[in-house]
């Protein structure tokens, strides 16, 4: 099940499916672990791969996960650290090559954004950054790719930051609850958010009223406005006509992120168009 407006399709979800503290509470007592990331594409619509950071996975992976997934289910992959925690990002090109071309369409059209995340403490380089942006592919094998970009440093938050990553057609992520930089400017065809602010003592992760804000901050975007309440850079420019939307519940108490993504999705509406 996707969230589908009028416009873009509104996709949410949390990082991964392994944590041992959702048994029990998001995984029912017993499930098989086999079974978790089945049973999570069940109740949510979109998870964000983390494991892709860290190391390589084999293509028989990337293939059994679009197995284990119902129709209209996405996957987001974070990029590899070793593409991004370099110091010179112009010399990344042989990492993004070998994570491109490590079996991630096997996918097939289940394969969406790609999160590449960037240390708090690198800085905006303008021509460096640039050199960056044009080492990722459009494409791959056929399969078409989209990119986005997480920067965590406080030097981006500047229009010609904003105006390259329009220029390539690469999304900055949104942060939302947290204390890294918030830079909400729409610059591609959809729209990726990370929210972290879930806590303990909100059964759901967060207030209701928390909860109604991103949820409608989520159609928003997706009916091409731009939200309320986020920073943006770019005051002038308008959000495109229908992006998709991709949010992840990330971080924060991360018992309660499956909670958090669902009674979002319940909030931003739900329809039966993918199955």
């Amino acid at each position: 099940m996707r969230t589908k407006t009028a416009d873009g399709t509104i996709r949410i979800g949390i990082g991964g499916w392994v944590f041992e503290p959702w048994r029990g509470s998001f995984y029912p007592d017993k499930l098989p672990q086999k079974r978790e990331l089945e049973y999570a594409a069940q109740h949510l619509t979109s998870i964000e791969v983390n494991g892709t950071y860290y190391g390589s996975q084999k293509p028989e992976s990337f293939a059994r996960w679009h197995a284990e997934t119902p129709d209209g289910f996405v996957f987001a992959l974070k990029g590899p650290r070793f593409a991004t925690n370099r110091r010179v990002l112009a010399e990344a090109g042989p990492s993004i090559e070998k994570f491109i071309g490590s079996g991630i369409v096997e996918l097939k059209e289940k394969l969406g954004p790609i999160n590449w995340q960037f240390m708090p403490t690198k800085p905006f380089d303008p021509s460096d950054f640039e050199a960056f942006l044009k080492l990722l592919p459009k494409s791959h094998e056929g399969r078409a790719l989209r990119h986005a970009v997480e920067v965590r440093h406080p030097s981006f938050a500047v229009p010609d930051f904003v105006a390259m990553a329009r220029a390539h057609g690469v999304a900055i992520i949104t942060a939302g609850d947290s204390e890294h930089p918030q830079i909400a400017d729409v610059t591609a065809p959809f729209v990726y958010a990370r929210i972290m602010g879930t806590q303990e003592g909100e059964a759901a992760g967060y207030s209701g009223a928390a909860l109604d804000a991103w949820a409608a901050r989520a159609k928003a975007w997706a009916g091409g406005r731009r939200p309320e309440g986020l920073n943006v850079v770019d005051e002038a420019h308008k959000v495109a006509a229908h992006p998709d939307v991709f949010l992840y519940v990330i971080s924060g108490f991360k018992a309660r992120n499956p909670a958090a993504a669902m009674a979002l999705i319940e909030r931003a509406g739900t329809e039966d168009t993918a199955r």
